[in-house]
């Protein structure tokens, strides 16, 4: 009786702790959303952040990192993430953006210039809304928590409808 009940108990953690698993983030590259967007268009969500921005891993943490925003994201837009000072080459649209150097050790990508600029500054973190065009529908520039994020998303999920 003893090992039915340890058996039960032990296999009934197991399935406890896999209905726990959080979503995994689906995160594409510019060059598979272009892809994956002539199969199936769908907005796109820009992430733009830098490693040195505080608010920017905060908002990776915190926003991007509720289950319920992973759902979102993954069953409505495709995400990337853009580092700000990507030193790689990115195509998008049909034209390639490169790393700028603006000093020594500093410098930002072009395509982050294109994305991210509002009132000719660029602030961290910024995320952008693509619309299914793949034109620029809105830009934030200021950290957003979990709550904002999903006024957001469900704002656009509810337009695409």
């Amino acid at each position: 009786m003893k090992k039915l009940i340890f058996i039960l108990i032990f296999f009934g953690s197991f399935a406890t702790f896999s209905q726990l698993e959080k979503n995994k983030l689906k995160t594409f590259t510019f060059k598979e959303v272009a892809k994956l967007h002539q199969k199936k268009p769908k907005p796109i969500i820009v992430f733009i952040y830098t490693d040195w921005c505080k608010f920017c891993h905060g908002m990776k943490k915190n926003g991007l990192n509720n289950n319920e925003i992973i759902t979102l994201l993954n069953e409505n837009f495709y995400f990337i993430e853009l580092n700000g000072e990507e030193k790689k080459d990115i195509t998008f649209l049909g034209k390639t953006f490169v790393y700028k150097p603006t000093g020594k050790n500093t410098g930002i990508h072009e395509l982050v210039n294109e994305l991210a600029t509002i009132n000719k500054r660029i602030t961290y973190p910024t995320t952008i809304v693509l619309n299914s065009k793949r034109t620029i529908e809105a830009q934030f520039n200021y950290y957003l928590t979990s709550k904002n994020l999903k006024t957001i998303l469900t704002h656009y999920i509810f337009l695409k409808k």
